[in-house]
């Protein structure tokens, strides 16, 4: 089969295996597992942060930051289809007792000026705004970049009311390889960002969330008490170093298996493009088909194509390192065949 549902299906590598069955280690809650270490501090080096803290996935990394940077009763901004309000399992509320204010974004992007006015004023019927979150790049969107510019913009709203600014940065550096721009372009516009190491990186398990030195004190505390504090944690951490380090310089291959896919799709009838694919993530509507989304997914299935329904009648494909260019061809020539 060829597997284009999530970068998330991706195996280990043989480097990454070795890794791990090398890896030097020791507890990491009494701070004491060298690769955990390594990796941390190489996280912060390349994300242009004081310090970093591994963590087991994104989700835990974003909820932690939430934890961290918030207090029960604030509400915190975000856009109104990112992961933490969409696909985190109302976890904000649940843990961290916070509120959300959606605000509708283009591509992902949110405006400044809508940001800066959903922002509350200072009234005994308001929450206080805790937190603002951003995307990067935006998954139900279509793994669309936003740009530094944006943030850039947004941060300065942020700064300008005294709110600290968190990046979803599962994919961030999906979107530093598209842009060609060095992925500190994007992590100077925040004060906390996380990082998956399981997605395009291709590591077998693992987050990196980066801020400040007093952010990642605190947040060590709050991923204890989600039971993220693990022992002898570096056969877990080398792989994750092997894809910081490796992985992350080869994402542009992606992009263009993702190009080859999108213009298969645009040449069969009934389907059409839904985003930009500015990065490794393709969405389609197959209504004009006659299809439902789990009807496609299960034809595609049928001739050897896993892809994942995104809607009544949307699709998404996800190109990724163990889809090789080969069967992205091969794929592409099944869907011309429709």
């Amino acid at each position: 089969m060829i597997d284009l549902r999530s970068d998330t299906v991706t195996k280990p590598t043989k480097e990454m295996r070795l890794a791990a069955f090398e890896a030097e280690v020791g507890d990491d809650v009494y701070g004491e597992d060298p690769t955990v270490l390594k990796l941390e501090e190489e996280a912060a080096r390349v994300l242009g942060k004081e310090k970093a803290l591994f963590v087991t996935s994104g989700t835990q990394g974003n909820q932690i930051a939430v934890l961290t940077h918030t207090r029960p009763g604030n509400e915190i901004i975000l856009e109104e289809n990112s992961h933490i309000f969409y696909y985190e399992s109302g976890a904000v509320a649940a843990l961290a007792g916070v509120q959300t204010r959606t605000l509708p974004g283009i591509k992902g992007a949110m405006d400044p000026d809508d940001v800066e006015n959903a922002i509350r004023d200072e009234d005994q019927h308001f929450p206080e705004t805790g937190l603002i979150c951003l995307e990067n790049t935006h998954n139900r969107a279509g793994g669309a970049i936003v740009s530094p510019e944006n943030m850039e913009a947004i941060h300065a709203v942020a700064r300008k009311h005294s709110i600290p600014l968190h990046v979803d940065g599962a994919r961030l550096f999906n979107a530093s390889a598209a842009a060609g721009k060095d992925v500190k372009e994007f992590t100077r516009h925040c004060d906390t960002v996380q990082i998956c190491l399981s997605k395009g990186l291709g590591a077998p398990v693992g987050s990196i969330i980066a801020g400040d030195s007093s952010f990642i004190q605190r947040a060590r505390k709050w991923r204890k008490r989600l039971g993220g504090g693990l022992r002898q944690a570096g056969i877990l951490a080398a792989p994750g170093l092997v894809a910081l380090t490796n992985m992350r310089r080869r994402l542009s291959e992606d992009h263009k298996k993702a190009a080859i896919l999108k213009e298969a799709l645009e040449t069969c009838e009934g389907i059409s493009i839904m985003n930009d694919v500015d990065t490794n993530i393709v969405v389609a509507d197959v209504k004009e088909r006659g299809n439902t989304s789990a009807e496609f997914v299960e034809i595609l299935r049928d001739k050897g194509i896993l892809i994942g329904g995104f809607g009544p009648y949307a699709v998404r494909f996800v190109t990724h390192y163990d889809v090789s260019m080969e069967q992205v061809e091969e794929a592409a020539e099944i869907l011309r065949s429709l």
